[in-house]
Parts: C-alpha cells; structure tokens; sequence
C-alpha cells in the first residue's frame, strides 16, 4: 500500500517536499515566503498495478488529480479554520482599554518564549496600566508580535506601542533620566534587541530545540507532530533570518563568543545597582529582562543559563528581582537557583544562591517618584501560579501560533 501526504491549513500555498530538501513553501503566484499552521494529512493509495502508474504519467490525468486534490484540501483546511476561529468569535472592545496580543503561554510557567512578548507585558505591569492578553497569535498589519489595540488603534512593534503610551496615557519611566542617561539606555536597548536577541533565538531554536519543544503548548492528538513541525519550521527561519543579519554567517562557537560578550556587558552596566540605570526603573529594564529571564528559565543546561546562574549571578539576582515584583503568580522552584561552581563540581554539592529579590547596594533608595500617573483601574494582584495575566480577562484562542514568534520580532 502506498501512501500520500498533504498539509491542510487555511491559505493556497505550495509545498515542495522533494528529496534531501528542506520543505519550501510560497503562495500560488508568487515567490515570496510565508509561515503556515495546519495538519498533515496521510490518505492511503491502494495499489492498482500499472492502471494508477500510467493515470500519473498522463499529463492530463496529473492536473485533475492536482486540482481535485486540491479542492479537497482546501474544503478540510475551510472546515479545520472555521474549528479553530470557534473560541474567536468573541469581539474585543478597545474602548478606553488595552488589547495586547501575544503568542500562547508555554507549558513550563514562563510567561512567553518570546523576549518581545515578555518585555511588553513586563513594561505593562512596571507602569500599573490595565490591560487585557489575547492570545490569537495573529500579527499585526506590519507582521509584528506583540502589538496593541487602544481606542480601536493598532499599533505594533514594542518600541513604537511604549512612545504611544506615552503620548497617549502619559506614563513614562525615563522621564527621571537625563539626556545622556537616555541615550546609554536606548544604545543598550539596540544591543539587546539587535545582537543578544539572535544569540538567545539561535540557544532557544536550533541548538536547544528539543527542550524548547517540550515547552510548546498545543491541544489536539497531533501535538506531539505539531510541535515537532513548529520548531523545526521556527529553527530554519531563525537560521535563515541570523544569515541575513549577519550573524548567522558565524560558526555555533562564534554565536555563543558573541552572546557571552553581550551578557558579560550587561553585567558590567548592571553592576552592584538594582536596575540597569541606577535605583529607578525604567523601560530599558523590560528590554532587558524579557531577553535574559529565556536564559534564565527556558534553556536548561545551555551555555546562557549555566553563565546567567553561575559567573555572571548579579544578571540572574536582577532577573529574580523584577519577577518577584511584577509577576508574583509566576511561580518558580528554588531549585532552579542551585549552580555547580568550580568548587563544588568535585563534592556534587550545587550551591545556591543568597535572597535574589533583596540583596543590592540600592535596594534601600526610595522608588516613590517614578514618573507615572496615578490608574485606578488597574490588573488584579491576584496570584494563582497558573503563569496568567495578572488581567482578571485573559482570552486563549489558539496555541498553533510558535512559528510566527521570530517573524513577529519587532
């Protein structure tokens, strides 16, 4: 018996699953690239001799088969689309309210795999705006993920939804900061989010794929192929997109040189303070943290958690620092704050490390005048360990969203 594969999803593409090739995908008529979400399809083919052999090779025969096929792959992807869109029926109101959306949450407890998402959600809560998730997975209108809606405004990528904050609710965490100040911040904010960031997609993606595998959270009795689909689909656009960058043209000892340069920077900047520009918060802070808390909680055993956890500890004090804070459901064993250093490898004894939300030359200076106004309406300060919004609102409509997350950078 012979068998015939087919991908079902809601949008005319091609697939190319030729021999010892990476499948390519392009829409009908076009050779630009896109992501896709959907279920592979196997019909079995019985074996009629030379009848079906020489139905194939006749070129007629092949484009009714083609198109046949094809209306039928697109009847299920219509029906398996109108399934999927059951839980997004419900219309949001952007009225006086914020609609950020976001990928789904992972299975692990971290808020987001997404650095960008984190930041976001993370920038949110440091300046007490209410706000509502909804994990659609969908992007914006300028491919971006996260993005917002504000009084039926959208508004994408992280840097440009902060200014609109600003501009439109007056919050601001740099308003205490000098000009100088300022511009070291957005110099470290570009480090972050321009080289640090393809370093930790690189760990995250392609060399700790499996592990980032199992924190996928996807329903159905396919989720194990899914997931397995998504990562290796994310992984090939992390590799093809860190070419383009540039980055990717350097070997994996070379990406981790570079990654390692990034974090030993920031634990310079940072030193002893409590935050990246001194007693204060301020967004540069999200930035940060959304990019080192996937080091920290999201690739065991690799190279940026055993450096976050171990050498560079003061990064990892300030990353335990700001969840505590601003995410008190999120909920993390104190296990994962034990590292082996070069003493103690030889005794099997971890050592763990001191009070991570306490200790800092400046935990003691006032944080009372933070330039932000005063909400009233502001997310529950609820805590279920269930790694939610803090929003009493969130809406979870699709998890099959993973392979957009490293097109959805801003």
């Amino acid at each position: 018996m012979y068998w015939v594969a087919g991908f079902a999803s809601s949008r005319s593409f091609v697939v190319d699953l030729g021999r010892n090739q990476s499948p390519s995908l392009g829409l009908c008529g076009s050779d630009e690239r896109h992501l896709f979400y959907g279920y592979i399809v196997a019909v079995p083919v019985q074996d009629f001799g030379g009848i079906m052999s020489g139905l194939v090779s006749d070129s007629w025969w092949r484009k009714t088969l083609y198109i046949s096929g094809g209306a039928l792959l697109a009847a299920a992807a219509y029906l398996l689309h109108e399934l999927l869109s059951i839980g997004k029926e419900q219309q949001l109101d952007s009225k006086d309210a914020i609609i950020l959306h976001q990928f789904s949450r992972p299975k692990n407890g971290v808020p987001s795999l997404s650095p960008f998402c984190l930041k976001m959600e993370t920038y949110l809560r440091m300046v007490d705006l209410p706000y509502q998730n909804y994990f659609d997975g969908s992007l914006s209108s300028q491919g971006k993920m996260p993005w917002i809606e504000y009084n039926y405004e959208q508004v994408g990528g992280t840097e440009f939804i902060i200014d609109f904050l600003e501009e439109k609710l007056g919050v601001s965490l740099s308003k205490s900061l000098s000009a100088q100040e300022q511009a070291v911040a957005r110099a470290i904010t570009t480090m972050v989010e321009e080289h640090l960031y393809w370093t930790i997609a690189y760990c995250q993606w392609v060399d700790n794929v499996q592990e980032t595998q199992k924190m996928l959270d996807l329903p159905g009795p396919l989720s194990d192929l899914l997931k397995w689909i998504l990562c290796q689909l994310t992984g090939g656009i992390v590799k093809r997109e860190m070419y383009c960058h540039g980055i990717g043209c350097f070997t994996k000892e070379e990406v981790y040189t570079l990654m390692e340069k990034d974090m030993r920077t920031l634990a310079t900047l940072l030193g002893d303070k409590k935050y990246i520009m001194g007693p204060k918060l301020s967004s540069v802070d999200a930035t940060v943290f959304g990019h080192l808390a996937q080091a920290m909680w999201t690739l065991p055993g690799t190279r940026p958690e055993q450096l976050i956890k171990g050498e560079l500890i003061n990064l990892a004090m300030y990353c335990e620092r700001i969840r505590r804070k601003f995410w008190p459901e999120w909920f993390v064993d104190l296990e994962d704050f034990c590292y082996v250093s070069d003493n103690d490898a030889s005794s099997g004894t971890p050592t763990c490390m001191l009070d991570l939300g306490l200790f800092s030359r400046t935990d003691t200076l006032e944080e009372s005048d933070l330039s932000l106004p005063s909400h009233s309406n502001t997310h529950s300060q609820d805590s279920d360990h269930s790694a939610r919004s803090l929003s009493d609102s969130d809406i979870e409509a699709d998890g099959s969203d993973v392979e957009q997350q490293v097109k959805g950078k801003i």
